[in-house]
């Protein structure tokens, strides 16, 4: 495939931004509709307790006239305190692993500033986390909804906006994910495509070798 499709996501799993690293055209959908109980407004981490959903409220806008409500008219919600108690986790998770004290400033804004719009937000985090990370993927954002994708030819992409997802295991036809370093894995095992920040706070600026295809 020549390209490879993939939906918003917030600290999206490793399988999302392995996509990333696949040295392809990415495109990110911004004209979907908004759809519940996926990685869009969610995120998993690893706790003490064991693997942990971190939801951000959302809440439709009203979309200009003849126009329906996409994904990039979803607005973030101030319900529930969410953004304290967002980092309030991810410090309790995350606050004893190697490179936490590293990379804890690059995020903490994330949670300290509102944004009005999930997406933008999510391409706030994306653009952040691809920093820390050293990629540097080719992004484009289509103009309009295409439900299906051709296989092959010029407008060839990997559809990959409905095979990432909480609920489905890890795609793993180009290589399985690789067990790494996870703090609370005596406890737990090792927990497979949780949320990138996983990867980053257990394992630094090797994280690249394990988004990378080998």
């Amino acid at each position: 495939m020549s390209a490879v499709l993939l939906s918003t996501t917030y600290f999206g799993p490793i399988q999302w931004y392995r996509k990333l690293c696949q040295g392809r055209q990415v495109i990110i959908e911004q004209c979907e509709s908004f759809q519940k109980q996926t990685y869009r407004n969610r995120c998993v981490i690893a706790t003490a307790n064991g693997p942990l959903a971190l939801t951000v409220p959302v809440e439709r806008s009203t979309p200009p006239a003849g126009q329906g409500t996409t994904i990039r008219d979803v607005c973030i919600s101030d319900h529930g305190n969410w953004r304290h108690l967002h980092w309030n986790a991810i410090v309790s998770a995350y606050g004893d692993s190697p490179f936490f004290e590293y990379y804890q400033d690059d995020l903490r804004p994330f949670f300290e500033r509102r944004w009005k719009y999930l997406f933008d937000f999510n391409e706030a985090i994306r653009d952040v986390l691809c920093q820390l990370l050293d990629i540097s993927p080719s992004v484009t954002f289509p103009r309009q909804y295409v439900r299906h994708y051709p296989a092959d030819g010029p407008d060839a992409a990997d559809d990959c906006r409905d095979t990432i997802r909480p609920k489905l295991p890890p795609d793993d036809r180009d290589a399985p994910i690789r067990p790494y370093y996870q703090v609370y894995a005596r406890r737990h095992g090792f927990l497979p495509n949780l949320s990138i920040i996983d990867l980053l706070f257990n394992m630094g600026n090797e994280s690249i070798f394990w988004l990378i295809p080998q």
